[in-house]
């Protein structure tokens, strides 16, 4: 059994995207994805491909992945995976081009260089974009960043690679799920840093059991050696197995003040804070994408798990944590033919009261905050006046900027305070339309 979430704990949600993808729903028709895109805006998309396969399930991994799979079915899901770009670049509209590229998953460097390269070719050629043109990011693991898929990644021109390392501590990494040696993870992160020279980005959880401010700041600095021009910090999200009230409480205060640890530990060492999670060495300028607002601008998924956007439908296909359901999804998606990936499955159709939602909490958990002017030219109104409710809750907690709730305000910002309980304010801003839809997925 384990613990449920308080309904006051700074740790309600991890909110990356809205909708979750629990509040996808089949669709009834299944639409075509050149009807879902005609009239899109197409001249600075995103792409992220999915790769759902690891070397293990990490403990506090909830995340659409299947580990060890055998080779002949990691073939079938990139010949898969060929005919649904063909599929999709044949339903984008003429003119669609590409701003940025990401390989996630799963762990894309599970697949060999010689898979890794044939990714990056299947990409190219549906869709006539040369991936060393754009930012592209590559999720790997201290397992897998081995020389030469290193290599292959920089020959294609990757400009980010992030490692999850969690902790620096085999005792604290055994104890988070993760069954990873100290010296594996010393040997992928300078095999980073000899064979490419992309941006590295390391990911560190707090909260573990028998986590101590003394070893959290170990593994804050041990990541610092190796100057990572990223850092994200993750709240371990994985419930204890022991007891509900206090000990839920005094594990959400645990969480909170190793994460104030962490912010300060890494604004005082030279990293600007861009999210509750992301920090980003000043002294190295973010990779700018022209013209891209990840607000507005779509995103075409490519495999089981991805996601894609359209302004008015999100789709991808069926979701799932659990290791049948997750191996099962996998086996359809090999088994279809290039007509299937032609029309979307499941999915969500934003109203205009989503896509306002949506585009608040996209903005309003970063540090920069939510430009009024730039909401308002596309929404023809007033964030504080759509969400009435919301901003002021966020007005009597304190965790807006004071003054910055008015009709007056030119940007809408969080406090140092309330950017601490973005993964608390991140559901509030949930409509009650896909809380219901939430709920059922998960009391069915």
């Amino acid at each position: 059994m384990t613990e449920p979430v308080r309904p006051d704990s700074p740790y309600r949600s991890y909110v990356y995207a809205y909708p979750h993808k629990t509040a996808y729903r089949p669709f009834e028709e299944r639409p075509r994805l050149a009807d879902l895109w005609r009239d899109e805006e197409v001249g600075a998309l995103s792409l992220y491909a999915h790769i759902p396969f690891c070397e293990m399930r990490c403990g506090f991994c909830n995340l659409f992945t299947r580990s060890t799979p055998p080779a002949e079915q990691v073939t079938a899901y990139l010949d898969a995976m060929e005919r649904q770009a063909e599929a999709v670049a044949s339903g984008l509209p003429e003119g669609a081009s590409f701003a940025r590229a990401a390989l996630g998953g799963g762990t894309p460097t599970y697949l060999t260089a010689d898979e890794l390269a044939r990714t990056y070719a299947i990409i190219e050629s549906a869709f006539g974009v040369d991936l060393k043109r754009i930012p592209m990011s590559v999720e790997t693991s201290p397992a897998t960043a081995t020389p030469d898929r290193l290599r292959v990644l920089e020959s294609l021109g990757v400009t980010r690679i992030s490692m999850g390392v969690q902790s620096f501590l085999d005792p604290e990494a055994h104890a988070a799920g993760r069954p990873q040696k100290r010296a594996e993870v010393d040997l992928a992160l300078a095999a980073i840093r000899e064979h490419t020279r992309a941006d590295l980005n390391v990911d560190l959880i707090y909260g573990i059991e028998r986590q101590t401010p003394d070893t959290w700041r170990y593994s804050l600095d041990t990541a610092l050696s190796w100057r990572p021009e990223e850092i994200y910090l993750y709240p371990l999200y994985v419930r204890p197995l022991t007891g509900l009230g206090r000990r839920a409480r005094a594990w959400d205060d645990h969480r909170l003040s190793l994460y104030r640890q962490g912010r300060d530990h890494l604004r005082e060492r030279g990293y600007e804070q861009v999210s509750m999670r992301m920090f980003r060495r000043a002294d190295v300028p973010e990779t700018t994408v022209p013209d891209h607002s990840c607000q507005t601008d779509g995103m075409v998924g490519l495999g089981c798990g991805a996601r894609s956007y359209t302004r008015g439908t999100h789709y991808s296909f069926d979701y799932a944590v659990g290791i049948g359901k997750v191996r099962s999804i996998i086996e359809d998606y090999v088994g279809r033919d290039t007509e299937d990936f032609t029309r979307a499955e499941v999915g969500f159709h934003l109203d205009e009261e989503e896509r306002r939602r949506r585009h608040v909490l996209q903005s309003l958990l970063r540090v920069e905050g939510l430009d009024v002017a730039a909401y308002a030219e596309r929404f023809g109104s007033h964030p504080v006046a759509d969400l009435p409710t919301e901003f002021a809750a966020l007005t009597a907690r304190g965790w807006l900027v004071p003054g910055e709730d008015s009709v007056d305000s030119g940007t809408l910002r969080l406090t140092e305070e309330g950017l601490a309980h973005s993964d608390a304010i991140g559901p509030d801003l949930f409509s009650a339309r896909v809380n219901r839809l939430m709920d059922e997925y998960e009391a069915g």
